[in-house]
Parts: C-alpha cells; structure tokens; sequence
C-alpha cells in the first residue's frame, strides 16, 4: 500500500492508519529537525560540543529525505526507520543543548 493511498473508515484498516499517521508524523518530525538545524548558527554546534552544522544539516536532510522517500510498510522500512532515528537523535540530544548555549540554562 502507497502511503499516500488513505485506507477505508473502517476498524479492520486500523493498523493502516496507525502507519499513515507514523508516516506523516515522522515525515512532519523530519521536516521540523531539518528547518530547525539550518536556522541555527553555525558557532552555536561548535560551543555545544555537538558536530558542524553542515554535518547535522546533512543528517536530519538525508533523515527527512529518507522518510518521505520510503515507508514504514514497504520494502525500504529500514531506511524509513534510520531516518527517523538520526531525526529523532537531533531533537533530543541536539536541539535541547542547542538552546540551552544559545539562550543559557533555565532555573
């Protein structure tokens, strides 16, 4: 099934649309990560002890390009899955320490 193909209302097409809403969600998350990464400074990765810019803009790039290129229910699951992990990794472990040098610590 296309992940662009939306299953009937039904209770049966239930694990269907739990994979759309993966896939759409994911694909959201990616894009996010992505616009994220490239509006920060480039001297911000660097004070955060976390890799170059255009390392990370490479990664959450190939992770968003990754995730509406493939899908969860296809045959390219595992790329679709990589992709979601290197954009998940940027918005936990990245991100939070990316604001966290740019506006100081919270208290």
């Amino acid at each position: 099934m296309s992940p662009f193909q939306f299953p009937a209302l039904d209770l049966i097409f239930l694990d269907a649309w739990i994979m759309l809403l993966a896939y759409y969600a994911g694909l959201i998350l990616g894009v996010f990560a992505f616009v994220h990464a490239l509006t920060q400074r480039a001297d911000a990765y660097t004070a955060a002890e976390r890799l170059t810019k255009p390392a990370w803009l490479g990664i959450t790039g190939g992770g968003a390009f990754a995730l509406l290129l493939f899908s969860l229910n296809g045959p390219g699951a595992m790329f679709w899955l990589a992709g979601l992990v290197a954009v998940l990794v940027y918005l936990v472990d990245v991100r939070p320490r990316l604001i966290e040098v740019q506006r100081g610590p919270r208290w």
